[in-house]
């Protein structure tokens, strides 16, 4: 058993939730809770090895759900030494080392017909990580991001997602303008959310193959990036608001393009 917080596994756990640097390099990251455990071992060889805690090694739901599929090294660690490591106020005992998926653009262009999500400089990780989930919900068939978004990897992204991060392919576009230009060479047509839009969210068609584009949290979609997309589309509001929430925003629009998309099956 682990009883030391300066044990060597201990510390490269660390770095590992701390680091994007270190995910990087390592190729690994950190999914803790026994939802995400559980989601995890769905993906098969993505799990490289588990950490309970000692309290945690005790409970039925160990034994019953988890104990006889772990096919890799597992270590029990001391309810303190866990409790320190943990990235969540209440750890529920159980983390796993995973490795990180990889997919390229050429295979979220042609991976699917559906609808994708498009996001420039998204900085804050709840946001990221409720994002994805919505994505799942909505149907949304892919991701791509600019190389100023954060960490996909981040253990509060993994958290915000609740499963999703498995499902939705996603790429880090390393050139983000020759990204968005590749999306109008397919013919997929981008729609960028943007205050100034000249049409509201709910008359553009989504019924094909679309991207929509959503921007910084403070500062909106770059000017350069804005100028790709072939419409700008706005979101109407009252009061005095004068925007919405990044992720909100991106439900909205994601929702519609769904709803429009379901019509159209159904008829």
């Amino acid at each position: 058993m682990i009883s030391s917080s300066a044990n060597a596994q201990i510390k490269y756990i660390e770095k590992l939730m701390k680091s994007s640097r270190e995910r990087a390099k390592e190729g690994l990251y950190v999914c803790e809770g026994l939802r995400m455990f559980l989601e995890v071992l769905e993906q098969p060889g993505a799990l490289v090895k588990a950490y309970v805690s000692e309290c945690f090694c005790g409970q039925e739901v160990f034994r019953e759900k988890i104990r006889g599929r772990l096919t890799v090294p597992w270590e029990t660690v001391a309810d303190p030494v866990f409790d320190r490591v943990s990235d969540t106020m209440t750890p529920q005992g159980i983390l796993g080392l995973v490795r990180k998926p990889e997919y390229d653009l050429e295979q979220i262009l042609t991976g699917t017909d559906r609808n994708l999500l498009v996001l420039e400089d998204l900085r804050d990780p709840g946001n990221l990580g409720t994002m994805i989930r919505t994505a799942e919900a909505a149907g949304i068939g892919g991701m791509i991001l600019s190389r100023g978004s954060a960490d996909l990897f981040n253990p509060k992204v993994i958290r915000a997602t609740m499963g999703a991060i498995y499902r939705v392919p996603f790429v880090y576009a390393e050139d983000f303008g020759a990204a968005l230009s590749m999306l109008s060479d397919r013919g997929i047509t981008i729609y960028a959310a943007h205050l100034e839009g000249s049409i509201c969210y709910d008359e553009a068609d989504y019924t094909k193959r679309c991207a929509i584009l959503i921007g910084n949290e403070a500062n909106g979609l770059s000017e350069s990036a804005a100028s790709l997309a072939d419409s700008r589309i706005r979101i109407p509001m009252e009061g005095r608001t004068e925007s919405l929430n990044a992720a909100v925003a991106a439900a909205v629009l994601m929702y519609e393009a769904f709803r429009q998309r379901r019509a159209c099956r159904e008829s």
